[in-house]
């Protein structure tokens, strides 16, 4: 069965209804919304920044929103708008179950196979991803002082916000307590004495405590 023009819109991604998201808020030019993603999505998803140039048009295309040319000057821009058509996709996305949760984390890549390389080049791995944690706190800080752009919808990025401390912050205890760790590590291939499976065994105990009520 060919797909039909409103099955498309709702096979549109999560970064499209993302995107629409936003343009829920007002309109935006392409510009604008980077600047937007990079501030709030890029926080949790970060693929939105990769795809700017092509879902904006794409949703245009699609009747989620409109494109409308502006000139500043002699510059020309597009204004990006949502439409009522995508404010409803919208509504049925918002409504709809989530996918599970997925994490990229390239230097944790560099830890899982780090019996590659040497307990120097794992200990700085570990040490930058604290260095990094630090510094993306700092920034969260700093936009938690800054004037809120939308003080009505300041209720929601506090929820927001507040996951992406609490994830940052678990992160800095983690490379702490691995830094601990594998300081008395023999080689990457060799912890020597440290009992890994103690790791394990806690997992699986917390996991027996059950869900918090």
């Amino acid at each position: 069965m060919p797909t039909t023009r409103s099955t498309a819109r709702r096979d549109a991604g999560t970064t499209a209804f993302a995107l629409l998201g936003l343009l829920s808020v007002r309109p935006w030019t392409t510009y604008e919304l980077a600047q937007q993603v990079r501030r709030s999505l890029s926080w949790f998803w970060p693929r939105a920044e990769r795809k700017l140039y092509d879902d904006p048009k794409r949703l245009a295309a699609d009747g989620l929103a409109t494109a409308s040319e502006e000139y500043t000057g002699r510059r020309k821009r597009t204004v990006y708008e949502i439409t009522p058509e995508g404010r409803s996709q919208l509504s049925d996305w918002l409504a709809t179950p989530s996918a599970d949760p997925s994490w990229e984390n390239e230097a944790l890549v560099k830890v899982f196979f780090a019996d590659g390389g040497d307990l120097d080049a794992l200990l700085g791995t570990i040490t930058g991803m604290h260095a990094t944690s630090r510094r993306r706190l700092g920034e969260l800080a700093e936009m938690a002082q800054e004037p809120p752009p939308f003080p009505e919808r300041r209720h929601l990025g506090a929820l927001s916000i507040r996951l992406a401390q609490a994830q940052e912050e678990a992160t800095l205890r983690w490379a702490e307590w691995a830094l601990e760790q594998v300081g008395c590590w023999v080689a990457t291939d060799d912890p020597g004495k440290w009992d890994a499976e103690i790791v394990f065994t806690d997992l699986v105990e917390a996991a027996q405590v059950g869900p918090l009520s």
